[in-house]
């Protein structure tokens, strides 16, 4: 294929995103020059507000997988990509109120700091590896696919583009810390948004109308979302994106690090609770725009796929390619969408960065050298951020060899994400959970996790499950490309056509159900944690949903622990169990200090915020 060039007018743009991102993390290195502490640069003071918060979070996880991978999905495998609108709802709600409660009343800045304060040292330093491996990898995906998509279809350089995506991220995050990765973020969603709204106008006038999309999808049924079938065989099935992701995607938002902390750097638990709620608007609104985008897409290729064809190598080129043809008249607007593309990428991987660099210097070097001055804290979490940016940039090489963007990237969240939610579930939802059995519940969920996705990349599913809808190619011109076919399968193992061929939405479930089993076994034999032993405020009473008939059977769920204890005693009494009190927040403080007030909670406002935090940790 040839690729068709930019004009001078599309690296314009395109060099207007890298100044304005760098230009930001300059404005905070100024701005914030005598605020030069850890806890300044990495979570921002905890003054956030959340609006750029929610912006950021919306930037960070619709990254240019979304922008490339989403609409090709829908293109090959029709719009039922759409019912991730259900999942997405269910991953903010358990987010904000059940996981984001207890991250942000403890008042810790890594959330694997949790872990150390539910069970210990040696649970904590194991989740802290993997997650560190997990988001290296999956950063290199996100910084690789892009490049190679716009590389082979624009001409864009491919290593020029990769090397400047990591040094314009890791410059402004070393500079400018959280508060330049937020509202850097806020200014890549808006581009973002641009750029899917140009593809979507000029896309549709090109197919003559929006009438005509819809008409040419159903025809091509491309339209037929609801398939309830249940096998988990198939790849996409209204269970396996309802279900599998629900599991994968909360993951991502419930208990990782680069979500939590934008969240904690809230000024009030309130405030971040609307980050998360907000946020949920711009998932939707962007998932939305990227599926009428593939249907778009599909409409003007339906008679000359470009894939199958050969005019492009890989599907992941689909949108790039379609942008050059609709745009090939207009300069500027090629180079907004890749703008746009490598908004997501920018993105998400500075809130990567930031977010390694603090669970490193949190978990690891403050554990080693708790008595480290402000300035010196100050240059090893800015010296951390140039370390990450460099491993996620070098990483990008290795992500060639991962297929899709949106399967690959999903792929890796599901296999380290998806245990590491077993984890913290186990933690906050079942309070007779040991040590031991965190750590072997961890341990069975990464191997569970691992072993069914390696062996579904060494044997991929049979083509029946994970076949694309239809494609024409009728009305191309005739290469000497070979049609694509049916891949070969032979000396295929039994396992590989229902163990290796589970879809990969369920890798996830099927990590954090083997941690959450692996866990309970493992502590009732090795002996229940005592219940009084465990700060209430480290335990969510999700039993008092469920059993809230019954004061009885609710203090037998909670195995010991005081959630009875005065004010929260009295929310019980008055059926608002879910909230816990100011002066639980006092008595059980994880530092054990006494306050005379209650310097976290303000009662006018009904919301916890970070006043106790800044006395009792800094």
């Amino acid at each position: 294929m040839e690729a068709k060039n930019f004009a001078i007018w599309d690296y314009v743009v395109f060099a207007a995103l890298f100044l304005v991102s760098s230009g930001i993390g300059v404005f905070f290195a100024i701005k914030e020059r005598k605020k030069a502490t850890s806890r300044e640069f990495l979570v921002g003071g905890r003054q956030m507000s959340f609006g750029p918060v929610a912006l950021s979070l919306t930037a960070s996880f619709m990254s240019a997988v979304t922008v490339l991978g989403t609409p090709s999905e829908v293109y090959r495998f029709g719009a039922s990509f759409i019912i991730f609108f259900i999942a997405y709802l269910f991953v903010i709600i358990l987010t904000s109120e059940l996981f984001l409660p207890v991250f942000y009343r403890s008042g810790i800045t890594s959330t694997y700091e949790y872990l150390q304060l539910r069970f210990n040292k040696p649970v904590r330093y194991a989740a802290t590896v993997i997650y560190i491996v997990q988001t290296i990898l999956y950063t290199g995906v996100v910084v690789y696919a892009p490049a190679l998509a716009l590389n082979q279809v624009t001409g864009f350089d491919l290593w020029g583009s990769v090397f400047a995506t990591g040094i314009v991220c890791t410059f402004y995050c070393t500079l400018g810390g959280l508060k330049a990765v937020v509202w850097t973020d806020a200014f890549q969603m808006v581009v973002m948004f641009v750029g899917f709204l140009t593809v979507l106008i000029q896309g549709s006038t090109h197919a003559g109308g929006f009438h005509n999309v819809l008409e040419h999808s159903t025809n091509g049924s491309r339209l037929h979302i609801f398939d309830f079938d249940v096998d988990p065989l198939r790849r996409h099935t209204f269970w396996t994106i309802t279900v599998g992701g629900t599991f994968t995607w909360l993951g991502i938002y419930g208990v990782n690090q680069s979500t939590i902390q934008r969240c904690i750097s809230c000024k009030t638990e309130k405030h971040a609770k609307l980050a998360l709620y907000f946020n949920l608007l711009g998932l939707w609104i962007i998932l939305v725009c990227a599926v009428f985008s593939g249907l778009i897409m599909y409409s003007h290729f339906k008679d000359c796929d470009p894939w199958t064809s050969g005019i492009i190598s890989a599907p992941d080129q689909l949108m790039p390619y379609f942008v050059m043809e609709i745009f090939a008249t207009m300069p500027g607007l090629p180079g907004l969408f890749v703008a746009c593309a490598f908004s997501g990428t920018l993105s998400t991987v500075a809130a990567s960065i930031n977010a390694l660099a603090t669970v490193t210097f949190e978990d690891f070097v403050k554990s080693c050298f708790p008595h480290l001055s402000d300035k010196l804290s100050t240059w090893i979490s800015k010296g951390l951020c140039l370390l990450f940016g460099v491993l996620c940039t070098t990483m990008a090489v290795a992500a060639s060899v991962l297929g899709g963007v949106v399967q690959a990237a999903l792929s890796i969240h599901g296999m380290c994400g998806g245990p590491m939610l077993g984890l913290f579930s186990l933690g906050i939802v079942f309070p007779f959970v040991n040590w031991k059995g965190a750590l072997g519940g961890l341990l069975t969920g990464i191997i569970l996790s691992f072993w069914v996705a390696i062996g579904a990349f060494v044997y991929p599913a049979p083509a029946s499950k994970t076949w694309p809808l239809p494609l024409s190619t009728d009305q191309c011109i005739k290469s000497n490309v070979t049609a694509t076919g049916s891949p070969v399968l032979s000396s295929r193992p039994a396992i590989a056509d229902t163990w290796y061929s589970i879809s990969y939405l369920y890798y996830s479930a099927v990590g954090c159900l083997g941690c959450i089993a692996a866990g309970v076994i493992i502590s009732l034999i090795t002996g229940r944690q005592r219940g009084e032993d465990i700060q209430p405020l480290l335990i969510r009473p999700v039993c008092n949903l469920f059993c809230f008939w019954s004061k009885k059977y609710k203090t037998l769920c909670w195995c010991g622990v005081q959630h009875d204890s005065g004010t929260e005693q009295e929310n019980l009494e008055n059926g608002s169990a879910w909230k816990q009190g100011a002066e639980s927040v006092l008595q059980n403080g994880l530092r054990k200090e006494s306050l005379v007030h209650v310097p976290g909670y303000d009662p006018k406002d009904k919301s916890y915020n970070n006043m106790a935090f800044e006395i009792t940790h800094f």
